[in-house]
C-alpha cells in the first residue's frame, strides 16, 4: 500500500508527484493544499490551529475523515498523523512531503521521528521527498541505493552512532568505519546509477540532492 502524507511546507517544496497514492493524508494546512491541488484527501489529521473558520470549514466537509487534536499535545500533527497510518496499515510505504521546507524545527522533528521506537522498524518504508531532495532511512544490513532522475548528490548521514560503516560504489568510499557521534558525510556522489551502504548497529539517513 503506497500512502501520501502531506504537511504544511508551501507547495513550491513538493516534488513532481509522478505516482498515484492508495490513501492521502492531509496534516493540518496539508489538507487544505490536497483539495487545492485535485488530490483526494482521504484523512485530515491535527489541531487544524494554521488554518482560518473558511479554510477548515472547506477541509472538514471534504475530508472522507477528520481526526482533531488539541492544539497543546506531546506529537506534532505530523506525528500523530504517521502514527495513524502505521498503526493501520503496518506494512505501507509511506511518502511524505511537505514536511522538509518552511520552519527548520518542523524539519528536524520530521527528520528525527524515525528514531522514535514506535517508527524505527517501519522506517526503511519512509521517504521524505521536496523538489530537490529524497530522504530514505536504512537499518543495520547492506543496502543498494538506486539513483533517482536527476539527483547527483548523495549524502549518508549517520542520525546515531554506527558500527563498521561501509560505502561503495560511490565517488568517496568507506571501508568498516565506527562512528561516535551523528555525522553527515555529504557531497558525495553517484558513479554509476546504484551506490552501496551497509552497517552493523545504527541508523542512517540516506539522501538524494540535486542544485536548484
Amino acid at each position: 500500500m503506497k500512502v501520501l502524507i502531506v504537511g504544511g511546507a508551501p507547495m513550491e517544496t513538493w516534488p513532481q508527484l509522478k505516482t498515484s497514492f492508495d490513501l492521502y493524508v492531509g496534516i493540518d494546512r496539508g489538507g487544505l493544499f490536497l483539495l487545492q491541488q485535485k488530490l483526494p484527501l482521504d484523512l485530515a489529521i491535527g489541531d487544524f490551529d494554521s488554518l482560518n473558520p473558511t479554510e477548515k470549514e472547506t477541509v472538514f466537509a471534504k475530508a472522507n475523515k477528520v481526526e482533531t487534536a488539541p492544539a497543546e499535545k506531546d506529537d506534532t500533527d505530523t506525528q500523530l498523523g504517521l502514527a495513524y497510518v502505521l498503526e493501520n496499515y503496518p506494512e505501507a510505504v509511506v511518502t511524505m512531503i511537505g514536511v522538509t521546507g518552511g520552519r527548520i524545527d518542523h524539519f528536524l522533528a520530521n527528520l528525527w521521528m524515525v528514531l522514535e521506537p514506535r517508527f524505527r522498524d517501519h522506517s526503511q518504508r519512509i521517504f521524505l521527498k521536496d523538489q530537490q531532495n529524497t530522504i530514505q532511512f536504512l537499518l543495520p544490513g547492506t543496502h543498494q541505493i538506486k539513483q533517482e532522475a536527476g539527483m547527483k548528490y548523495l549524502a549518508y548521514c549517520c542520525l546515531t552512532p554506527v558500527e563498521e560503516l561501509t560505502l561503495t560504489k560511490s565517488k568517496y568510499t568507506l571501508d568498516k568505519q565506527t562512528i561516535h557521534h551523528p555525522i553527515s558525510y555529504a557531497s558525495n556522489e553517484f558513479v554509476t546509477q546504484e551506490a552501496e551502504v551497509s552497517f552493523l548497529s545504527g541508523q542512517v539517513a540516506v539522501i538524494q540532492s540535486k542544485d536548484s
